[in-house]
């Protein structure tokens, strides 16, 4: 190992562009920081544990949407889907962010009443904005699928979506109030409570509608995530009366009134914030208009358009987004820890962090693209009956490493304050996305695989600008021989995978088949990860119920 010595690091901090570390394998450097990771590593568990189970949730509703509503009506969905998250952004506007940073900075202080101030004009503005845009959405809707959208049934799935957008609101400031304080279990178990509840009603929902159209299907749909959103915001709501030490009625209005400087300080922190979320929203908000456009002018009609684009984003999206509870996880706990780091200038404890996001996201999402990649038919043919999603699978699998890194990179230049980077390069990242789908989808040969090579090229230039980014300000380390490593695990754990299936039990059922590559494939590739140190023990015992098992 090299030692970093104290002119190596003035000299990394005056021209970090130039001088990277690179350096072999050793965190002996970070042990000193070991301690203070405890509390971080706990939320993020907690939070990965949950988002986890949420995403298996997820899919088992996306599965049931599928399975009654299809391809069709999962393209409908996604469709207006995108519309949502653009009001709901502007609703927010980035203060589920800001919330987290400076609740964790006055809780670091011990000052209450400004956490009680944060709380107050955090939900005034939200509600405000509510009441806005709420109504808008509704009566814009009409005027959105008859203009931007080549199919008009969009309008139903975009009106019965509506109501979410208060309940968000709300919901996402008492997140961020429980973040701030690095209190991931209510924001985590709301999660769960959110996807039960919706499964419930869209399996009963979109079966009743059915008989009067795909499109009322789809708008069922809908309905059953606001149903969902709705049980979320009643329990963070009581966990949020029950753990308060402050009461948020008494003197709200006085509060609102004295709060122009906290107002002024969450601004300072959510606009840049919301120019990077906003940017990725109006991004997402135009890519079904310009696939559908793109794809009239490759010659495919609209219904088939719509059947193509939810396929790509009702059924191969969600696999591949899969491994990002971990990004998300690692992502909303980064940034009060960062803000924490920072604020104290301990930049040893920034990078020690950050490499430890990292690497978790390389080595979850190592084994994601393997399997992905590897049994993309038959995991399609599984949980849908269909394989029309498998070529998207393939295409994608490979470029995702980027896409799973991406999280911990944005949430590290949010805490740092350098929010207004990060929006450089979402808006860089969705202008080349945007181009590159039109160019590509226009053209017959391409088509909707058009599409999917944008969408990656679009994050794939997003994280390495974010990369670039903070190596400007903060002295980091790479890995190479980490890197080396991950490489020989995913080629050799690719390879038992792909041998695995086509010779091994051909004689059972594809499910079997199925089950025992991606168990042996996940073993292999966890056994590898150990034996070559890219999991460590230390990281282990941190987690409780392994650390029971092996200390």
């Amino acid at each position: 190992m090299f030692t970093i010595s104290q002119n190596y690091v003035q000299l990394v901090m005056l021209c970090p562009h130039v001088c990277i570390y690179i350096i072999v394998y050793d965190y002996t450097i970070f042990e000193k920081a070991g301690n203070i990771m405890s509390k971080f590593l706990k939320g993020t568990i907690i939070l990965m544990a949950a988002a986890f189970i949420t995403r298996i949730l997820g899919f088992v509703n996306r599965i049931v949407v599928a399975r009654f509503i299809g391809e069709e009506g999962v393209g409908l969905f996604m469709m207006a889907f995108p519309t949502l998250i653009l009001v709901i952004t502007m609703t927010q506007i980035g203060l589920p962010v800001a919330i987290s940073k400076n609740v964790a900075e006055a809780e670091a202080k011990g000052d209450i009443r400004k956490v009680k101030r944060i709380l107050v004009v955090s939900l005034s503005t939200t509600l405000l904005l509510s009441v806005i845009f709420t109504p808008a959405l509704i009566l814009l809707a009409p005027f959105l699928t008859e203009t931007l959208f080549t199919d008009e049934r969009i309008y139903y799935p975009l009106v019965a979506i509506a109501p979410i957008i208060p309940i968000v609101a709300i919901s996402s400031v008492i997140r961020g109030y429980f973040q701030g304080r690095q209190n991931m279990k209510p924001s985590a178990i709301s999660q769960v409570i959110e996807q039960v509840v919706r499964i419930t009603f869209i399996a009963v929902l979109t079966k009743t509608f059915l008989p009067y159209g795909i499109e009322y299907a789809a708008a069922a749909a809908m309905a059953a995530s606001v149903l969902g959103e709705l049980a979320s915001l009643l329990y963070l709501f009581a966990s949020f009366k029950i753990r308060k030490k402050f009461k948020i009625r008494k003197n709200f209005f006085k509060s609102i009134k004295d709060g122009r400087h906290t107002f002024s300080e969450l601004m300072s922190v959510a606009l840049p914030a919301t120019g990077s979320r906003m940017i990725g929203s109006i991004a997402w908000f135009f890519e079904p208009i310009v696939v559908a456009h793109s794809l009239a002018i490759a010659g495919v009609a609209a219904s088939v358009a719509t059947k193509q684009y939810g396929s790509l984003t009702g059924y191969a999206l969600p696999l591949l987004f899969l491994p990002s509870f971990v990004t998300l996880s690692l992502s909303q706990s980064l940034v009060p820890a960062i803000s924490e780091a920072n604020s104290n200038k301990n930049y040893l404890l920034i990078e020690h962090r950050l490499q430890q996001a990292l690497r978790f996201c390389l080595i979850t999402g190592g084994i994601s693209v393997v399997i992905l990649y590897i049994y993309a038919k038959p995991l399609m043919q599984i949980m849908y009956g269909s394989e029309s999603g498998a070529a998207f699978l393939m295409i994608m699998a490979p470029f995702f490493l980027f896409y799973y890194y991406q999280g911990p990179l944005q949430a590290v230049l949010q805490a740092l304050n350098l929010a207004r980077a990060a929006m450089i390069n979402s808006l860089i990242g969705a202008v080349v996305k945007t181009a590159v789908i039109f160019i590509l989808a226009s053209q017959p040969a391409f088509g909707i695989h058009g599409a999917a090579l944008g969408i990656v090229t679009g994050f794939m230039l997003v994280t390495l600008l974010h990369f670039m980014t903070i190596l400007k300000y903060i002295p980091m380390t790479i890995y190479l021989r980490d890197y080396a490593k991950i490489i020989l695990v995913l080629a050799a754990s690719g390879l038992w995978g792909h041998y695995s299936f086509l010779a091994l039990f051909t004689d059972e059922g594809l499910i079997w088949r199925l089950l025992f590559g991606v168990v042996s494939t996940t073993v292999i590739y966890t056994g590898l990860s150990i034996a070559l140190k890219l999991i460590i023990m230390e990281d282990l015992a941190r987690i409780p119920f392994i650390r029971k098992l092996i200390v």
